[in-house]
């Protein structure tokens, strides 16, 4: 296959995905945003989001302030933001356009679509009046282009491309999601800590809220990657850190933990072996097996911020050999 052919293909998956990934934090995000906190508490939940997606300082050189609607507009609309949805759409469906003789008629159907329709979204003001739906919507139209392109496509090099894409995307944004989540779930057991100097009864009725709050903020988060039913299902108890960690790090059945992600990337770069990938199936596979033999346990105690960190470098440099092996190269 030609290089600007797989590039395209490639690309089209992740923006596609990263659309999704933004879609579900933000809508994690304004639902969660309803619960009693701090405007402080608040205004720090949204500066994470945009940490999330290192969108922080292109939104400081933007705005003045830091509101719910300003980042929501954002990380939605701004042409101007390359992660913003509208703009990740746009891609999408203007690397489908390049290689529309690689995909079916359903394929590229499904990318030109959504990308007309998501012109009319911000021409009303229906973002404004229920961003959940809308948001519903975006990853609603992400599972129609994954489940088109497994229904309907050839599984040759044009399937393995977008199937590669696909995970890589998906295992970097899993990591960013538990990274800041985890880090500003520590900062706020932290402050609380320090600020403690109640009576008895106050002490108690603040711990019950609290795990109330614990609750919904791990629930939350297991939402957003479309884990709280399968954490149920697999560990049948209260939620925990410890247990949300595992399940979206090293459960290999969990579809969008980081094994299952680095398991399909591996096994999709195996379908495009060239003459010059052995390297990269190596680099990929070792961080593969180091997830697959990893202990939770292992990993909380070494730190869980310096392991996400670690991780998301060796994706990063896997994205840059895959682009040098199989793509149009990056620019310099």
């Amino acid at each position: 296959m030609l290089s600007r052919t797989a590039d395209h293909l490639f690309w089209m998956a992740r923006y596609t995905e990263r659309a999704e990934n933004t879609a579900r934090m933000l809508d994690v995000h304004v639902q969660t945003a309803l619960l009693p906190q701090s405007t402080d508490d608040a205004e720090q939940g949204w500066r994470a989001v945009l940490g999330i997606s290192e969108l922080l300082y292109g939104y400081n050189q933007k705005y003045d302030k830091l509101t719910q609607k300003d980042v929501i507009d954002f990380m939605v609309r701004d042409p101007d933001n390359p992660s913003s949805i509208a703009s990740c759409l746009r891609q999408a469906r203007e690397n489908a356009r390049a290689v529309r003789g690689a995909l079916t008629t359903e394929a590229w159907e499904i990318q030109n679509a959504t990308w007309i329709k998501m012109q009319s979204y911000l021409q009303t003001n229906a973002l404004e009046q229920n961003p959940s739906d809308f948001f519903e919507w975006v990853k609603h139209r992400s599972h129609l282009s994954r489940g088109v392109t497994i229904g309907t496509m050839l599984k040759d090099e044009a399937f393995h491309f977008i199937r590669l894409g696909t995970f890589l995307e998906r295992a970097d944004n899993t990591a960013r999601i538990i990274d800041v989540k985890f880090h500003g779930a520590k900062e706020t057991q932290s402050q609380k800590q320090n600020g403690q100097s109640q009576s008895q009864s106050q002490s108690q009725q603040a711990a019950e809220d609290d795990g109330q709050i614990d609750f919904y903020y791990w629930a939350a988060i297991l939402r957003s990657v479309s884990g709280f039913e399968i954490y149920r299902k697999v560990y049948r108890d209260v939620i925990t850190p410890e247990r949300v960690a595992e399940l979206l790090i090293l459960r290999t059945d969990m579809p969008r933990s980081l094994l299952a992600c680095m398991g399909h990337v591996l096994s999709n770069l195996k379908n495009v072996h060239n003459d010059v990938s052995a390297d990269t199936e190596r680099f990929a596979g070792k961080l593969h097996a180091d997830l697959k033999f990893a202990r939770i346990e292992e990993i909380l105690d070494a730190g869980l911020h310096d392991y996400l960190t670690v991780f998301l470098e060796r994706i990063f440099e896997l994205g840059n050999r895959i682009s040098k092996d199989f793509l149009v190269p990056l620019a310099a």
